[in-house]
């Protein structure tokens, strides 16, 4: 969620809705800055009102990143923008080249994106599996293509396609 207060934007990070005993609720956030990629902690009173920031929506295709930033191409005016690999934060694990997203604009300005629930990475690097063991029983890491590093069953070897979860970053299947 992307909030305004005064003249910056904010991505709420986390938030805690708080009722301590005889007092009245607040709403305890850790936001990160849009512009200035600064972390804070802001306490919100019910009084309060906090007016949140409305976007527009392109579907763009990931291109490429050069280490800072990563590059997205419109795919109607194939213009080009770049995304710090701040403002993307944890979204830039789920990034494969040439995949087709949204991308979040507030203004001109490039904010965020959108990703889809899954997406399907190939693993890259992982030990090899045990024979006899269960697929309930045991997990090993694994890392994928974009450098994701998740847990997935002993039967899962290097080279294999695996659907992963964007929400909580889960193995979900293999592919």
């Amino acid at each position: 969620m992307l909030i305004k207060v005064g003249n910056d934007l904010f991505r709420i990070l986390e938030l805690h809705h708080l009722t301590p005993g005889n007092k009245r609720a607040h709403i305890q956030c850790r936001m990160r800055n849009i512009r200035t990629l600064t972390l804070s902690d802001n306490k919100f009173r019910a009084e309060e009102d906090i007016e949140r920031a409305t976007l527009d929506e392109r579907e763009m295709q990931y291109l490429y990143s050069d280490g800072d930033h990563y590059y997205f191409m419109d795919t109607s005016t194939f213009e080009q923008i770049q995304i710090s690999e701040e403002a993307l934060g944890e979204s830039k694990n789920y990034l494969i080249p040439d995949s087709v997203i949204r991308v979040e604009f507030y203004d001109v300005e490039p904010v965020g994106i959108e990703l889809p629930p899954t997406v399907d990475l190939v693993v890259k690097e992982t030990v090899p599996g045990i024979k006899g063991a269960t697929a309930s029983a045991q997990v090993k890491p694994a890392t994928l293509e974009t450098g994701l590093v998740v847990q997935v069953p002993p039967f899962v070897n290097e080279g294999d396609r695996i659907r992963v979860s964007t929400e909580t970053g889960e193995y979900q299947s293999r592919v």
